[in-house]
């Protein structure tokens, strides 16, 4: 398995220092020695990769990822180092029919196994801590994405990470297309920093960066769909390289619903 290059020990040290994974609702110290699902609750979690056949990426189960025992490989991973669930999606990888860049991203789950597909009234949140590694453009690290209710196949909400270090959202004007930016923070490479994307009152998202919220209004258009979150590395640009791409940390991720 391909690991990046080691990191200086005080980058280290701090990272560690940092660390804590939201499991269950306790916080514990990760294991570097274990897979992904010993240290992340990967019960609500489906994996895809970008390897497998043109148009229909790699998936694998929520029952495959849970567990110190559980799956990874090289684009999905613990980082032996700080502990941290580590995805790589490099600019040459198998794509979804509907896109033409390659992911290493979970997409949300039931317990019960089926796909989420939760309705926009209530509370929905997505937590995560992470760093961006490293990335040649631009990567999507978390996305609120339209389930059942239409024939769109597009994203309500996509959070990027650009190589210069500036977060954007994007907000989708309609599930026909068209995307807003916001800016909403800036990060140097590498440095750890804090999102959360939630939905409340069926009409607003809510995005947190760093402890900094701001608002947005959902377009009437999407109320018919239902949702579901995603998170990882989706890389934003293409080539034919196997070694240039986007690799993304986690050190919390969590969902909740109420």
């Amino acid at each position: 398995m391909t690991r990046p290059h080691a990191l200086p020990s005080a980058v280290v040290a701090g990272l560690v220092g940092a660390l804590t994974v939201l499991s269950g609702g306790n916080a514990t110290a990760a294991d570097p020695q274990v897979a992904p699902g010993g240290n992340f609750d990967l019960s609500v979690w489906q994996l895809q990769e970008p390897v497998g056949s043109p148009g229909s990426p790699t998936t694998i189960p929520s029952s495959r990822l849970q567990g110190a025992n559980g799956y990874q490989d090289s684009y999905f991973y613990t980082d032996t180092r700080d502990g941290a669930m580590t995805f790589w999606a490099p600019e040459k990888g198998v794509t979804t029919p509907n896109s033409k860049y390659a992911r290493s991203e979970l997409r949300e789950m039931n317990r019960n196994g089926s796909a989420a597909d939760w309705s926009l009234s209530g509370s929905h949140r997505l937590d995560a801590t992470l760093r961006v590694v490293s990335v040649t453009s631009n990567v999507c690290v978390g996305q609120i994405h339209l389930g059942s209710g239409g024939s769109s196949t597009k994203p309500l909400v996509e959070l990027y990470y650009r190589a210069g270090g500036d977060i954007v959202l994007g907000t989708e004007d309609s599930p026909a297309g068209g995307q807003t930016l916001h800016p909403v923070g800036h990060v140097s490479v590498g440095k750890t920093w804090s999102y959360t994307i939630a939905v409340s009152g069926g009409r607003t998202i809510d995005l947190t960066v760093n402890g900094s919220t701001t608002h947005y209004a959902i377009p009437s258009s999407f109320f018919p769909y239902k949702q579901y979150f995603k998170a990882g590395s989706y890389n934003q640009s293409s080539s034919d390289s196997t070694t240039k791409g986007a690799r993304v940390a986690f050190y919390g991720l969590t969902v909740s619903h109420g």
